[in-house]
């Protein structure tokens, strides 16, 4: 997961530096699902934590400006299970009071301005499945990002904000583009299919997008 993670971070990076903005520094927006229930099942889900930490860490780093949403805001619910990733991003969120403050208090997504963000990025866990597809805050966002020559972005199950979005054509952003998510077969190993809401490949197939697998490393 490490090595797939810096590597996404690092090729947005370089895309920003390419794309148009308003004002004097780029900004990215790191976005988190607020949903926290695994379907019925009375598990806990939310975001996975490497899945901020990582492009967090790699975008500050690098010199650029980054703001944490949600889609309800206020405290973004982190999936349990990604503690148990060892994990050294992980390790520096628990000591990064900045960081935890950011995940405390989001940014409600309604209450944001796509003009002040190059980038948007939607982070994945489990919960994404639920709040993310169809939010028209998501879909205004990302649309109007993209279409200012932004860059839209999304990981593991965070192409679940993409299924969504349409452009001014009317087209739907992921129509002809590959897209890299977590997979039916991915799923399946987890045994969670019948939990799921939709089948994301499946679902982002249906869009038009030309679905392709990136091993990411991690242990089921």
């Amino acid at each position: 997961m490490k090595h797939y993670m810096i590597l996404a971070a690092m090729l947005l990076i370089s895309l920003i530096s390419t794309a148009s903005y308003a004002g004097d520094e780029p900004k990215v927006l790191l976005v988190l699902t607020s949903h926290s229930e695994l379907g019925d099942t009375g598990k806990k889900t939310g975001f996975w934590l490497s899945e901020l930490t990582h492009p967090y860490y790699e975008f500050k780093q690098a010199g650029y400006k980054v703001d944490i949403a949600s889609i309800d805001g206020d405290m973004a619910p982190i999936d349990p299970k990604s503690f148990d990733e060892a994990d050294e991003e992980n390790e520096n969120f628990l000591r990064d009071a900045e960081l935890m403050a950011k995940v405390i208090r989001s940014l409600p997504l309604s209450k944001v301005n796509p003009d002040e963000y190059q980038t948007i990025v939607f982070s994945g866990g489990h919960g994404t499945m639920w709040d993310f597809p169809n939010n028209e805050h998501v879909n205004r966002l990302s649309s109007a990002i993209y279409e200012n020559n932004g860059i839209v972005s999304a990981i593991c199950h965070g192409p679940a904000a993409l299924v969504d979005i349409k452009l001014s054509n009317g087209e739907y952003l992921v129509s002809g583009k590959k897209v890299a998510a977590f997979t039916n077969e991915e799923e399946g190993l987890l045994k969670q299919v019948d939990i799921m809401p939709f089948l994301l490949q499946d679902k982002l197939t249906e869009r038009g997008a030309n679905h392709i697998y990136v091993s990411r490393g991690r242990k089921m």
